[in-house]
């Protein structure tokens, strides 16, 4: 899955490099042992884990430098190790390294926690690169919470809070704010909320999104002014910074 480890010569070898230590999360054996020993001829120390649940295990358990993790793994994918990891106070920089490319799959792993992502195939040269560079920025404390006016959400907690209070949602009412926030400002449509929240393989109706907007329009309601979010005729949704 490397598009660039003939890339990896001699000059490299002998370069200078300080010992980091590295879990990889990577459920692929034989892409796992490549990248494990292409590593270690790099002078970094490397644990593999083939499961979500044991890469959670060993994230919690021993303090890595950088953790480098799949999102589609048995047991737990890669979005939930992450969150589980911040939501436990771990803050280990993380690396997603996935076949997914999609903005969406990208901004949901930064939403979760991660602090890098890499896309298969990939060049050993620039994740080596990216390795190091994480492990210099070290494992500060680093909440992901996002903020709209009087409107906080955190993913890793799962909290929604509309004016200091917080705010019972259901889990795909969740997901529509979460979705809103990312894109805070912007006008989205029904198709992109659809495509950002709902399974792929759904084929109901449109307008369910219009519906799960007005139970969130209920819960956060500004009492007078303009709504949280706004309709934008003919055009779609847009999330407000209403203070």
């Amino acid at each position: 899955m490397f598009s660039a480890w003939a890339q990896v010569g001699p000059a490299m070898m002998a370069a200078e490099v300080v010992t980091v230590r590295v879990l990889l999360v990577e459920d692929e054996a034989a892409l796992a042992e490549t990248v494990r020993q292409g590593l270690v001829a790099q002078g970094f120390a490397v644990d593999v884990a083939g499961t979500g649940t044991d890469g959670l295990w060993a994230a919690r358990e021993t303090a890595y430098d950088v953790v480098i993790c799949d999102i589609m793994l048995p047991g737990l994918n890669g979005y939930e190790v992450c969150r589980q990891l911040r939501a436990a106070g771990v803050w280990t920089p993380v690396l997603m390294l996935t076949a997914k490319d999609g903005e969406h799959d990208e901004a949901d792993a930064f939403d979760l926690g991660a602090d890098d992502y890499l896309t298969k195939p990939f060049s050993f040269v620039v994740l080596v690169a990216r390795l190091h560079a994480l492990a210099r920025r070290g494992r500060p404390e680093r909440p992901v919470v996002l903020v709209v006016g009087d409107l906080t959400l955190d993913p890793t907690r799962r909290v929604a809070t509309w004016r200091g209070e917080q705010v019972a949602l259901t889990s795909r009412e969740f997901s529509v704010l979460h979705f809103l926030m990312r894109h805070r400002g912007d006008v989205v449509t029904r198709t992109q909320i659809l495509a950002g929240v709902w399974d792929s393989a759904f084929d109901g109706d449109s307008n369910i999104v219009e519906v799960y907007i007005g139970y969130l329009r209920r819960k956060l309601d500004p009492g007078s002014g303009p709504p949280v979010i706004e309709t934008i005729r003919g055009a779609g949704y847009r999330l407000t910074d209403n203070r």
